[in-house]
């Protein structure tokens, strides 16, 4: 699997409100300005159109950053 960087990218990519760059390892996706249960079901459509990798609404609640998220699906290619 890439690295994390690219796994940014790909959601900068996706989400038309987040411009490019504004993500970090560290960004707490929850509390982005416009965050909703929609760019919810966008991330888990992302992750599994992606990286082949299934997530739940409830593993995406789980995880606080996008670090965290990574770490989930590097942990599920494996």
């Amino acid at each position: 699997m890439e690295d994390i960087f690219e796994f940014i990218k790909k959601i900068e990519f996706e989400i038309d409100e987040i411009d490019e760059g504004m993500l970090q390892p560290e960004t707490n996706y929850r509390e982005m300005e416009g965050w909703s249960s929609m760019l919810g079901l966008i991330f888990i459509a992302l992750i599994d159109t992606e990286y082949d990798v299934t997530i739940n609404g409830e593993e995406l609640i789980n995880c606080a950053t996008i670090q965290d998220l990574y770490d989930v699906v590097k942990a599920k290619k494996q």
